[in-house]
């Protein structure tokens, strides 16, 4: 049996699709995956994220933990409430999972993908031998992401003036923290996102979610599923666990090398004697932007045709981009590889253009166009 969030009731009365995701029951959409899309981008709308693992951990020796855990290093965060994203790696450098880790007033908190959450809290808790740390999996707690340009003023008009002017003065992967006076229960409110446009994820009890939800429905915010959110995340050219990354592809050939904290030459890692070798080595390969703007979409595990090259490249994730118009993808290709390759579509090649990752930020296309688009 799968599992649920403590929203599931609410998707079920929005008539929301539900599916399977990882061993959980979850929204595809409500209706229309293209509407609940071109909402992000145009307004904002409303995610349950909350299939995701969050993890407290408190202890004094809680930074150093987590200094040898993550491949990023913690003492970058300078206050309460800041996050960071980082990895964990394995031992060969391949990626064991993404995730942002915040600092509590005590300890730190991470928040981890749903499809590697059990496997994460074993990993985590083997390295947390030697360290005098706890680590506590909030199975307590529900998150909701509330995403686009209209997000923050819709989320301020629910929780109130007070803390909507604390809201509007977040700087992106910096949060708050809020304690309801009603319940005294704490609320975190991470101006962090998955979609490439402007918004909050409020980490909150899961026995307050359900009339969070609510209530900014009422104030206009509409429900997004899980098609609309890979969509969007695609356009931002984010990666996703299991497609641009898992347990043996190296954050170097994920476009992760910025998450990788190396200037600390006495900062042991797990992971960092096969980064140092994997760098020494050079790249073999990179992960690309595609655009088709032929007829056709562009799909995970297609192979993409390098001239020159014996080995083709492989599409990570590709899907048809409701912002552009046409086909979007995420590749790894060979490090060798230009502005063009090809991919087979209807039993014939189509051209495709290869781009930095990323094409659409802020509602707006962030590579340049070409004579021919």
């Amino acid at each position: 049996m799968n599992s649920s969030t403590c929203l599931y009731a609410a998707h079920q009365k929005m008539g929301a699709k539900i599916v399977d995701f990882s061993g959980w029951d979850m929204p595809l959409h409500y209706g229309s995956q293209i509407r609940e899309h071109h909402a992000v981008r145009r307004d904002c709308a409303m995610f349950d994220v909350s299939h995701m693992s969050v993890v407290d951990i408190e202890g004094c020796d809680a930074q150093a933990y987590l200094r040898y855990l993550l491949a990023n290093d913690v003492t970058k965060i300078a206050a309460p409430g800041q996050g960071l994203y980082s990895a964990m790696l394995n031992d060969r450098g391949g990626v064991v999972d993404d995730l942002i880790v915040y600092a509590l007033p005590r300890g730190f908190r991470l928040v981890l993908n749903c499809a590697t959450g059990d496997k994460d809290l074993v990993w985590m808790n083997e390295y947390a031998k030697g360290f005098q740390v706890s680590l506590q999996q909030r199975d307590d707690l529900a998150i909701i992401a509330v995403q686009g340009p209209q997000a923050l003023a819709r989320v301020s008009s629910v929780v109130g003036q007070a803390i909507g002017d604390k809201l509007s003065t977040l700087k992106p992967f910096a949060s708050i923290f809020s304690r309801s006076p009603q319940t005294m229960s704490d609320w975190q409110f991470a101006r962090t996102g998955y979609t490439g446009e402007d918004g909050l994820e409020i980490i909150l009890p899961s026995s307050e979610a359900e009339g969070f939800w609510w209530q900014l429905h009422e104030a206009g915010v509409s429900p997004a599923g899980l098609a609309a959110r890979d969509t969007l995340r695609l356009e931002a050219g984010l990666n996703l666990y299991g497609h641009e990354m898992d347990e043996n592809i190296s954050p170097l050939q994920a476009n992760m090398a910025w998450t990788i904290a190396l200037q600390d030459s006495e900062r042991n890692f797990v992971g960092r004697c096969a980064v140092l070798a994997a760098l020494d080595e050079g790249p073999q390969d990179k992960l690309v932007g595609l655009l088709l703007t032929e007829r056709g979409v562009l799909r995970d595990g297609q192979d993409v045709y390098i001239e020159g090259c014996e080995q083709p490249g492989v599409i990570t994730s590709g899907s048809f981009s409701p912002t552009l118009g046409y086909s979007i993808a995420l590749a790894r290709v060979p490090a060798e590889a230009g502005e063009r390759a090809e991919v087979m579509m209807r039993k014939k090649r189509e051209i495709v253009r290869l781009i930095k990752p990323g094409f659409i930020r802020h509602g707006e296309q962030v590579f340049a166009a070409t004579a021919n688009g």
